[in-house]
């Protein structure tokens, strides 16, 4: 039986005592992020196989699917670019040797082609210019052409969604970091299968690679009406 997901409304900072505030502190970490005007949503793997508890890898990801598509809602009217992405493995790859990462979560092996497991969360408000990205491993970026394909749309920032936070959600943060890109992640838009590793996560990401946000922050971010007409 899949543990509760974690409740996503507690606040991230000052959680691990002010003994571990001080020692973040004094080594600079969680500068807010710079935002600019041409943000994008990376909608992390919200598929049936995490979002739905009757999947072994999944939790009841309702409320965090249901936020997120209020941010999706929000960011339509302004054109800001929505991309999705999702594991999706061959047979070939399910059932063979060659994807390392299976031998450590062989529960992954259930995220096969055309299974329920890989469609998305039919909840989730998708139109028909969302892009989809599918990849082999927790970074959406690691192996796939979704750092170009920001940088074609003429995206500066991006926006976080999905599942799981301390999985694939953190892996794709740290890649868009690296990929040059400020990240936000509203701290309603993504959960987990359990409070411990949930928390964690949201705490490493503040301090270390973007901004921890309200889901209203963020509503208010995307849905600015000037996005179409800033310049890259």
């Amino acid at each position: 039986m899949p543990l509760r997901p974690a409740r996503r409304e507690r606040p991230v900072t000052g959680r691990y005592g002010p003994q571990t505030d001080a020692v973040y502190d004094r080594a600079g970490f969680g500068a807010p992020v710079r935002r600019g005007r041409r943000p994008v949503i990376v909608v992390v793997d919200l598929t049936r196989g995490f979002t739905e508890d009757a999947f072994p890898s999944g939790a009841d990801l309702g409320d965090v699917v249901e936020a997120t598509g209020a941010l999706l809602r929000a960011a339509r009217p302004a054109g800001v670019p929505v991309v999705f992405t999702a594991i999706v493995y061959q047979p070939a790859e399910a059932d063979g040797d060659s994807i390392a990462w299976l031998h450590k979560a062989p529960g992954m092996r259930a995220m096969r082609k055309a299974s329920d497991a890989v469609a998305l969360d039919p909840r989730l408000p998708r139109a028909p210019l969302d892009l989809l990205v599918t990849k082999k491993g927790p970074s959406a970026f690691f192996g796939t052409a979704l750092a170009p394909t920001l940088v074609g749309l003429g995206c500066d920032t991006v926006v976080v969604c999905g599942a799981t936070t301390s999985g694939c959600v953190r892996a794709t943060v740290v890649d868009a970091v690296q990929s040059g890109f400020p990240v936000l992640v509203p701290r309603e838009c993504v959960g987990d299968r359990a409070a411990g590793p949930h928390d964690a996560a949201l705490f490493d990401i503040q301090a270390k690679y973007g901004d921890v946000v309200d889901l209203a922050d963020a509503v208010g971010y995307v849905g600015r009406p000037d996005w179409r007409s800033a310049t890259p």
